[in-house]
């Protein structure tokens, strides 16, 4: 039963990617075999609180996965995978961005249906060909990432090709044509004209040498270099670091005669943590560059990136303000087996340019396995936004306004 359940949920979803059929005859070649299917139930409360006119948001949500890989026409090299998500609520005591309760503070987790992934891998040796919509998450995600935090996942229809052939030496080439948000409806997909390049070498474990180039059809090419890694000292604390810096320039793509405009702009991160024992120890200075106004500046801006978790939870800054923006914040935070972990950061916000306080923000997070239940974590999770100054900015009022925000979450993986 479990086989047949296992085939029939393999011949609906990868009926998506185009693949006809189940096997031509007894005994001929099989369209899908060494079929895998997998899910999650990822039931969630959010609470949103902010210090203007609006209706503090209730949203309980629930996202539904159902996954299902095989291989192809009996092959070892030729792959696909298919992926459905569905997002539901129960209530509609917020605004989700298309539901028409603007009344509400926004949780961006409108109800919607929809193939989050379906795409075709061919593997040749060390390299891997894949065609399709697919999840890309490069790093820390800072540039590129599948906003996973949200109910439904940002993904892109691309087609990629990643190679290992060389020892220590991972290299990845993208060509993305369409973004697909965390938002309902066509109109919120975006196409785009954009190549991702990445290369990473592991020199040792101290030492990863990482370079990039991502080139945002219509908007800006980015090209940076981080130097990351880790060791463990006498006693064994465990440190780790992150050393980034990014340049920003004009757009060498052009997505549908959108033109291809001029960017100047830069991008600083400096990074380090450690684990004495269980105990956690953080903290990252990082620097978005702005303008002045006259100065021929940009933003620095990071359209693909996964923005939730980069500079505090409360997502005040899914938007870099035109004055850029500078994050230092500090962790503190306890880690062991059977207690889970648990999570402090310290967030203080400014411009780049024209000493603009920006406010503060302090995230808390508690998550650990639920005892007794297989494959069952739950997460307790809040950020407390002070806001900042009041000044000419596109985003002023919400970065000048205090937003309280929390979360309780299962998450089942089957």
């Amino acid at each position: 039963m479990k086989n047949q359940v296992k085939t029939a949920l393999a011949t609906a979803i990868l009926f998506s990617l185009g693949t006809a059929g189940v096997q031509a005859e007894e005994g001929g070649i099989p369209v899908m075999d060494n079929i895998k299917v997998k899910g999650e139930l990822r039931p969630r409360y959010e609470m949103v609180d902010e210090d203007n006119p609006l209706s503090n948001a209730n949203a309980v949500t629930n996202r539904l996965v159902i996954g299902v890989n095989a291989d192809l026409f009996g092959t070892e090299w030729l792959s696909g995978y298919a992926e459905m998500t569905d997002v539901h609520n129960a209530n509609d005591n917020y605004n989700s961005t298309n539901n028409g309760r603007t009344g509400y503070s926004v949780v961006a987790d409108p109800e919607q249906t929809r193939l989050s992934q379906s795409y075709v891998d061919i593997k040749v040796g060390k390299t891997l060909f894949r065609t399709g919509r697919q999840m890309v998450n490069l790093d820390n995600q800072r540039f590129v990432g599948a906003v996973n935090w949200r109910q439904m996942p940002q993904t892109f229809n691309a087609f990629a090709i990643v190679d290992n052939t060389f020892d220590k030496l991972s290299l990845l080439g993208a060509y993305v044509n369409q973004v697909n948000t965390v938002k309902a409806g066509d109109a919120n997909n975006f196409q785009t004209s954009s190549v991702l390049l990445h290369a990473n070498y592991k020199a040792m474990d101290v030492l990863n040498v990482t370079a990039y180039g991502y080139l945002i059809g219509s908007l800006n090419d980015t090209y940076g270099v981080a130097l990351t890694g880790k060791t463990e000292l006498s006693g064994g604390t465990k440190v780790d670091y992150r050393v980034e810096y990014a340049m920003q320039g004009d757009a060498s793509m052009e997505t549908a005669n959108q033109g291809k405009p001029d960017a100047d702009a830069s991008y600083m991160n400096f990074q380090a943590g450690a684990n004495m024992k269980g105990f956690l120890l953080g903290a990252r200075y990082e620097v978005l560059s702005g303008t002045n106004g006259t100065d021929n500046k940009t933003a620095f801006i990071t359209p693909l990136a996964t923005l939730h978790g980069q500079n505090g939870w409360a997502d005040r800054f899914l938007n870099t303000p035109s004055t850029g923006l500078v994050d230092m914040n500090l962790m503190l935070g306890y880690k062991a087996k059977g207690f889970g972990v648990a999570k402090a950061i310290y967030h203080d916000f400014s411009s780049d340019v024209n000493s603009i306080n920006y406010g503060t923000e302090l995230d808390l997070l508690y998550k650990n396995a639920i005892p007794g239940l297989k494959n069952v974590s739950g997460l307790l999770k809040a950020a407390m936004y002070k806001g900042g100054d009041t000044v000419n900015e596109g985003n002023s009022a919400a970065l000048a306004t205090d937003k309280t925000v929390f979360w309780a979450m299962m998450d089942y993986k089957f």
